[in-house]
């Protein structure tokens, strides 16, 4: 630029009127050697080569409220509480209730696993042994209700699963559970040795009246209290 300059001053043309222009030889040949480089790059990378892919755009869902979400965990929350709730206060009250035998169904499993035995089936044993059977007296109602007064241990009538057990006033009643059908109450006990969901057998006693007061026994088919049994000197017997 001076050497542009010192030639105008010698030829006397006044420095303002002289325009100076640059050439950017360099910055062009950068230019040059830029795009020739793209263009090898372009030339070795294909739509065939797995690392070339055009990009395209993500959707991305929108996201939830906090406080929505929270709002429905503590609404199903508060539906599973109450449904538990139902379920034990009908178990504790009503003990035959559609939901409890509802709930039973789903426990008691599928076909392969269901026990389809029928009361008939079973072999009934005395509720009192030994010297108990001999002085205890057993009555049996038409209603199919078979009691006893007797401090003595209780015994099932055959082997099952103990299903419920609640207390009262008039002391322990349970269920002993002997098929999908067939079932026992015992109520008016003062202990009982076991909890809902223990084995029991025909030779353990299952509980222990004082003989305060009287013991009842009832039988069902599902939800038929059954009548069709006798009992002799203690012996129990389907007529």
């Amino acid at each position: 630029m001076n050497d542009e300059l010192s030639y105008a001053e010698m030829l006397e043309i006044p420095v303002e009127t002289v325009t100076v222009s640059r050439r950017e030889k360099k910055r062009k040949k950068q230019e040059d050697l830029s795009e020739q480089l793209l263009d090898k790059v372009n030339e070795r990378v294909s739509a065939d080569d797995p690392a070339y892919t055009e990009s395209t755009e993500i959707s991305r869902a929108p996201k939830k409220k906090k406080g929505k979400a929270h709002t429905v965990l503590v609404v199903e929350f508060a539906v599973v509480v109450l449904l538990c709730a139902a379920i034990f206060l009908t178990n504790l009250f009503l003990e035959n209730s559609a939901i409890n035998t509802f709930v039973r169904g789903l426990f008691r499993g599928s076909a392969e696993t269901a026990d389809a035995r029928t009361y008939s089936d079973f072999a009934l044993s005395s509720v009192l042994r030994g010297a108990d059977a001999e002085t205890a007296e057993i009555t049996v109602s038409e209603a199919g209700v078979m009691s006893f007064t007797a401090n003595c241990s209780v015994y099932p009538l055959c082997a099952g699963k103990l299903e419920s057990l609640r207390s009262d006033e008039g002391g322990y009643t349970v269920r002993i559970r002997h098929s999908d059908s067939f079932s026992t109450v015992m109520s008016g006990l003062d202990s009982v040795y076991y909890a809902p969901g223990d084995t029991v057998y025909d030779n353990l006693p299952v509980a222990y009246s004082e003989g305060e007061r009287p013991v009842r026994v009832l039988l069902y088919d599902g939800d038929t209290a059954l009548t069709s049994f006798s009992v002799s000197e203690g012996t129990i017997a389907w007529t």
